[in-house]
């Protein structure tokens, strides 16, 4: 056993064997709380480097643990000769040969780590209770088992293949991931490009509890950086380290228990799919009560959030007994977060299920009927204060189209003053995936409407085109088309026409171009694994393009 230099920590000098190669490990720290695993990168990366940051989780607490991956730093092997398939085989054999069997996971990954990370996630499931990474890397799973090389051989090809990332299975681990999760993200980074950085902070948002740890004045190599800046590397340690019992949710979970009936507690949590923008969770209490919990965790939204849900909770607040509008009653708000991990709100769960599935002609025709009766009623809301006045969520100088005279023409459409227009009371984010439906055939209705934190007030227009793009996505550009006519069939009235409604609906379709994304994501995550990029894009282009011809 020896002591680090510069640190009053005692660590012990391992070696470990795996497939014919020698691992040099370092240890330090009390097992039963958590083993952190401290994985350097490519190139010149080592354990060394990352001592200082070793320590600091020792001082947690915590048995933390760091090795050289083959051919670095003091393990045995040719750099050449590994791969990404063999780092990742190396550190499953040094944690289960290292780490405690009973311990959780603290997973701390640099650069190239980035992807053994998530490649251990997948193996070691539930056992990872949080993930640090550090100006992370993922790669396509064509660069798995090739060798790394020169640096001019077949791995460099493809990993410099412009997007190739795009394509990697460690995105799609890091969605998944329910734990706790920090991105260490430098002021400038020269080897990771902004795009993947910010790939990786949508996948960890979508369920992990989420912080984006800023470096203003860092470089990528963030384990030099940490090892000369004490008192980052202790905010890291303690943010990936917060809330650990309770996989970085315990003050949420002390806020939800406050928020309850005396002597209720909650006994069962799930998540909930089909949301974008906030992560949901039912919540069942012990009594068979359901609540949902929204938060938000997304860096954006939560800089956004104060205002997005206290608005949600001033408009729940006047929904209450509204008839007609089937909407949640609030329980609590933090919108600030000022008492839960995230800003979040607590509200009452509706009967019924996001209905987003094909069908045939009959049913289809029924439940999109369905939903433009429900718009109808919602916009005859009266409200006893306006909300905000509209936000466009897109504008000319703002645009992303396509190169081609259709698009140019689209772009034209809205390079002007908006038009005059009577003003109603707006969901402003009204399409399928935010309305619940019981029942089936004649006994079909809308059980709920949800997400009312971009209520606002403004042209009919707007709830019309939103949910018009949205059925072009989902069922094609004919149903995009024929909305507005189901719409004023149900009693809908008010709308502008030709240019003018053109304007509105090009307004909204154009904020998903090229990112219909967006909308497409959760209800993959529903079941419509058919809307793939290419479809999502050849069904806006025809969108667009039967505007300009019914309305242009």
């Amino acid at each position: 056993m020896s002591e680090l230099p510069g640190f009053s920590c005692e660590y012990d000098t391992l070696t470990y064997t795996y497939d014919g190669e020698r691992l040099s490990a370092v240890s330090a720290g009390p097992p039963g709380r958590a083993t952190v695993v401290l994985l350097h990168g490519a190139g010149t990366g080592s354990k060394e480097r990352l001592l200082p940051l070793l320590a600091e989780f020792a001082a947690h607490g915590c048995l933390a643990l760091a090795f050289d991956f083959s051919g670095h730093g003091e393990s045995t092997g040719e750099l050449s000769e590994l791969s990404l398939r063999r780092r990742f085989e190396q550190a499953v054999a040094v944690i289960g040969g290292l780490a405690p069997a009973r311990d959780p996971l603290v997973l701390v990954g640099f650069s190239m780590s980035g992807q053994t990370v998530a490649d251990l996630i997948r193996h070691y499931g539930q056992r990872v209770a949080a993930v640090g990474l550090c100006a992370p890397a993922v790669y396509t799973p064509e660069a798995w088992d090739v060798p790394f090389g020169d640096g001019r051989g077949r791995f460099s090809e493809i990993i410099r293949t412009p997007g190739s990332w795009r394509a990697s299975p460690a995105l799609e681990v890091l969605r998944a991931y329910e734990g706790r999760s920090v991105l260490a993200v430098p002021g400038s980074d020269a080897v990771i490009p902004a795009e993947v950085t910010e790939a990786v902070q949508d996948a960890l948002s979508a369920r992990s509890q989420y912080t984006r740890f800023e470096l203003p004045h860092a470089e990528h190599r963030l384990g030099l950086w940490f090892g000369d800046h004490a008192e980052d590397r202790g905010r890291f340690a303690a943010a990936l380290l917060s809330g650990l019992d309770e996989r970085g949710w315990a003050a949420t979970h002390s806020w939800v228990i406050g928020q309850l009936p005396h002597g209720r507690t909650v006994a069962d949590a799930q998540r909930l799919t089909g949301g974008w923008s906030a992560q949901m969770r039912g919540l069942t209490l012990d009594d068979g009560q359901e609540l949902v919990l929204r938060t938000f965790v997304r860096p954006f939204f939560r800089r956004h959030a104060a205002g997005l849900l206290s608005r949600e909770a001033s408009v729940l607040g006047l929904l209450a007994g509204q008839e007609g509008i089937p909407a949640p009653a609030l329980v609590a708000v933090d919108a600030a977060g000022e008492h839960c991990d995230h800003p979040s709100l607590l509200m009452t769960r509706l009967p019924g299920l996001v209905r987003v599935d094909q069908e045939d002609e009959a049913a289809m025709d029924r439940r999109l009927d369905l939903l433009a009766a429900q718009l109808v009623r919602i916009h005859a809301v009266v409200p006893r204060e306006r909300p905000r006045t509209y936000e466009a969520w897109t504008g000319p100088d703002r645009l992303d189209t396509p190169d081609g005279a259709p698009w140019a023409r689209a772009a034209d459409a809205i390079r002007r003053d908006p038009p005059p227009y009577r003003g109603r009371f707006l969901h402003r984010d009204f399409h399928p995936g935010n309305v619940l439906f019981t029942g089936a055939g004649a006994g079909l209705r809308v059980t709920g409407v949800v997400d009312w934190v971009e209520t606002s007030w403004g042209p009919a227009d707007l709830d019309v085109a939103h949910c018009s793009t949205a059925l072009a996505l989902l069922h094609g550009p004919a149903q995009g088309l024929a909305f507005r006519d189901r719409y004023e069939a149900q009693g809908g009235s008010g709308l502008a026409h030709g240019r003018d409604h053109l304007y509105w609906r090009l307004l909204d379709t154009l904020a998903y171009v090229p990112d219909a994304e967006k909308l497409a994501r959760p209800w993959r995550e529903l079941g419509r694994t058919d809307l793939t990029p290419q479809v999502l894009a050849e069904r806006v282009e025809a969108y667009v393009g039967g505007l300009l011809e019914r309305y242009g």
